[in-house]
């Protein structure tokens, strides 16, 4: 695999112990912005083991590009005493393990720091690292409905709704590759590493964004709203003659675009909607007065009219009619990569662009143990013990 050397991060090497979704998520920011990421797995490798399903799948060739491969077992002590040596010279490890498994491996923060006290160590568990729920299993649709996500997605009524995303995985992973990002700059001044950490449950909370802070501070708790946004009104789902749209006019300015746009502009005199407390307060009637305006046009037409008027509006799509949009197309978020095992594929593109052009994807996923010979050769090891190695089972 060849690396883009002129990326930000292609000089750090990370170990990645990662499984399931959002410790992969983390290394994947880290992979695309240029770093050598070696994955270690079990020998023998297991097919829907948490790694992402399927080696060859959508799921692993997403979540695992660009990455080299090393079988290790860590459960023998041959196999921690080659981690340590790897970790002698990274600089960053990220692990989800529950709390308990790093130390009970030997491979803790503690343990690698007495090795490289250069070493960032990233952990993403499902509670947190410590607390009465440390031990706990965790997966995101848990921290989904315990974090409060749950009870305010879907039709007022409707009760508790899953995400149609693993929100709460995804945005642990992003937010753990951020501290490890800051871990590195702080590296520069003080010579040391350090141990950041977060978790599913953590990164939930910290979504839920303002509807926390409504609570947190007014002590209003957010009922479910449904396609209907909880603060900003008008903003919602609209149906139109052909389909369904998205509207979003909160605010004074706003409403009367929309007023003048939809030929209503005696609206914006209506006593019940004249003011953004009073369309707070009449919601429903409001959505009541508005829908049989929108039905009346098809949503290119709606699109084309409130665009035209400065009214925020968009198309309700499906994932295949997203990746068909012109814009979408234009930004590159579909993105090729050639596979020595699966031929030409396209995966999903980093979302952030790296001056004028999109992070191109660093390489496929690897097979099983790819990089072994080479990985365990860089250390020192004789063929001779590369093969014995093997015939023990370590690697």
């Amino acid at each position: 695999m060849v690396k883009n050397r002129s990326l930000p991060l292609a000089r750090y090497t990370v170990l990645d112990l990662t499984r399931a979704r959002a410790g992969p998520t983390c290394v994947r920011q880290l992979v695309d912005w240029g770093a050598r990421a070696i994955k270690i797995e079990m020998p023998g490798g297991r097919d829907g083991d948490g790694m992402g399903g399927n080696r060859h799948g959508f799921d692993f060739q997403n979540l695992h590009r660009g990455k080299e491969a090393l079988t290790l077992n860590l459960r023998e002590a041959d196999g921690v005493a080659i981690f340590k040596k790897l970790a002698k010279d990274a600089d960053i490890v990220v692990e989800n393990y529950r709390p308990d498994v790093k130390r009970r491996l030997g491979i803790d923060y503690e343990s690698l720091r007495a090795v490289n006290p250069r070493i960032i160590y990233g952990s993403i568990s499902g509670f947190g690292q410590s607390g009465p729920y440390r031990d706990r299993p965790g997966v995101d649709q848990i921290a989904q409905g315990m974090g409060g996500l749950m009870s305010i997605t879907g039709l007022p009524g409707q009760g508790p709704v899953r995400v149609g995303i693993p929100i709460a995985d995804l945005c642990s992973g992003i937010f753990l590759a951020q501290g490890i990002l800051v871990a590195l700059i702080e590296r520069e001044n003080t010579g040391e590493g350090k141990w950041v950490h977060t978790s599913l449950l953590e990164a939930q909370l910290s979504m839920l964004d303002f509807q926390a802070s409504r609570w947190l501070m007014s002590k209003e708790v957010a009922p479910q709203a449904g396609n209907n946004h909880p603060t900003g009104i008008p903003t919602g789902v609209f149906e139109t003659k052909d389909g369904h749209i998205n509207i979003a006019a909160a605010g004074d300015e706003l409403y009367d675009r929309l007023c003048k746009a939809i030929e209503r502009p005696d609206l914006r005199a209506d006593a019940r909607f004249a003011t953004a407390r009073a369309r707070s307060k009449n919601r429903d009637e409001m959505m009541d007065v508005l829908m049989p305006v929108t039905r009346r046009k098809t949503s290119a037409e709606w699109i084309s009219i409130l665009n035209d008027a400065g009214v925020p509006c968009g198309p309700i799509y499906r994932i295949d009619e997203a990746f068909a949009d012109p814009q979408v197309r234009h930004l590159e978020m579909a993105q090729p990569v050639p596979s020595p095992a699966l031929g030409d594929l396209t995966i999903l593109g980093h979302p952030v662009s790296h001056g004028p052009k999109r992070l191109p994807i660093q390489g496929p996923a690897p097979e099983l143990g790819q990089n072994n010979e080479d990985i365990l050769t860089s250390l020192g090891y004789t063929k001779d013990q590369i093969a014995d190695l093997a015939h023990r089972g370590i690697i």
